[in-house]
């Protein structure tokens, strides 16, 4: 077969794939594919499922792992098969991991903002956390916009934290050499505003164009290029057919979080140290635990910049930056990713426990 004819149908499929998660509403969580690793739900409230992992070989670290993932996509991306998991790489390194699995919002739940998603759900699952494994601090690694519930939750309930790991996240919201943050700047707060009063949730299939339009080519053609000539490596079309399914998992986005998010973007309240949660000052200088800072070296989502000043904001007097030269999601997903960088953060994880 020819690569056009074979490219072609690869695109046919992609288009009949993106069709049935639209009508599906994209991201539901019964629509996820069976899980790599298994799994215990220990605590379900507010918009959180709380899934246990439990820790596998001869070493188990002291310190549990709460793991916040983002609210816009599902999370299977961490664990999409076995030797392609972040959370086998986790458990299999001795640490008793727990997922916040975020449940998607419905037309309810538009009034939650930072303060519901910090500093209620991501605090009431450290508190099942340390009634599930024992009373004690726990260690938070956060993913992008799970980095920056996780940066707000310790600075307001510093305390509890033992150590913080934070992956590509957006803390310097000024850089804008990347078209996400583009996106930012073209979203005024009227039109934020007449978004939210007319959906309510920002729309699941918006928040899905809104990464179709940061790389249409890669999205319409690219990838599928590159799936005609890896077709003959083994379990490389499994593992595109799962991608893609993750590509068309996004979840509605709560509208008072949407309104807040774009605010932060604007003011730069994190990076300027003015971001204010339920009436309390998110004082990231107030933060002292050991931090590790992940950064993706190509990143093309959150821009390098945007991650790297982090360590010098907090007070802790264990902090740095790791830098990996991978992408956003290739973090989650990439193979040199899953055999060194996920190894390293666990090293320093142990080294911390």
């Amino acid at each position: 077969m020819s690569l056009i004819s074979e490219v072609t149908g690869y695109i046919a499929d992609g288009a009949i794939h993106a069709l049935d998660a639209y009508r599906s509403g994209f991201g539901a969580p019964e629509n996820d594919p069976p899980p790599a690793t298994p799994s215990t739900v220990i605590y379900e409230g507010g918009m959180v499922k709380l899934r246990y992992y439990a820790a596998r070989g001869i070493v188990r670290h002291h310190t549990p792992l709460l793991l916040v993932y983002a609210l816009i996509k599902r999370p299977f991306i961490l664990d999409l098969q076995p030797g392609r998991s972040v959370i086998e790489v986790l458990v299999n390194q001795g640490f008793d991991l727990y997922l916040i699995d975020w449940i998607p919002p419905g037309p309810e739940d538009s009034w939650r903002g930072f303060d519901a998603y910090a500093n209620r759900d991501v605090a009431n699952a450290a508190r099942a956390v340390r009634m599930h494994h024992g009373d004690g601090q726990i260690s938070v690694l956060g993913y992008c916009f799970g980095a920056l519930l996780a940066l707000i939750y310790t600075a307001l309930h510093r305390d509890e934290v033992k150590n913080l790991v934070t992956l590509t996240i957006p803390f310097d919201m000024s850089v804008r050499e990347l078209p996400m943050a583009h996106m930012m700047d073209w979203m005024s707060v009227d039109a934020a505003e007449t978004l939210v009063a007319i959906h309510g949730n920002v729309p699941a299939s918006m928040i899905n164009s809104g990464f179709l339009a940061i790389s249409p080519i890669h999205h319409l053609l690219d990838k599928y290029v590159g799936r005609y000539r890896n077709s003959a490596r083994p379990g490389y079309g499994e593992m595109f057919e799962l991608f893609e399914r993750w590509m068309t998992s996004d979840v509605p986005l709560a509208g008072q979080i949407f309104r807040e998010v774009t605010s932060l973007g604007r003011e730069n309240k994190l990076y300027r140290n003015q971001m204010t949660v339920g009436g309390h000052h998110a004082d990231v200088k107030s933060i002292e635990c050991p931090l590790l800072n992940v950064v993706a070296e190509l990143d093309d989502v959150v821009h390098p910049k945007a991650s790297l000043p982090l360590p010098d904001f907090v007070s802790s007097q264990d902090r740095r930056n790791l830098t990996f030269p991978t992408g956003h999601i290739g973090a989650a997903v990439s193979g040199p990713a899953l055999q060194k960088l996920w190894p390293e953060i666990s090293r320093w994880l142990s080294e911390h426990d």
